[in-house]
């Protein structure tokens, strides 16, 4: 096989397999306690912080399985809650 072709062959394997690795995702690990920033904003009026925003949409992945707990579903439906979420730009569909 030619120098030339190898070398190629071998840059796109080794390029290929680089980019595989980084598009690993981390695992998000679901705590309503990362949501403490948002309790202001979710029991009151104000408006959310920017680590609430960021932390909710951590979280995004757990929402639906907070909704479905008797305990935090009070929070995560309320109209603050669905507020927030809007204005964190956050869309929750379970």
């Amino acid at each position: 096989m030619n120098k030339v072709v190898f070398c190629t062959l071998l840059a796109v394997v080794v390029a290929t397999t680089l980019l595989g690795e980084a598009e690993i995702a981390e695992a998000v690990t679901c705590s309503p306690l990362q949501l403490s920033p948002c309790a202001g904003a979710i029991t009151g009026s104000g408006p959310p912080s920017a680590t609430c925003c960021s932390r909710l949409r951590e979280q995004t992945p757990c929402l639906c399985g907070y909704y479905r707990d008797p305990n935090l579903r009070q929070y995560v439906n309320s109209p603050n809650a669905q507020k927030v979420a809007r204005t964190c730009g956050v869309s929750v569909r379970c």
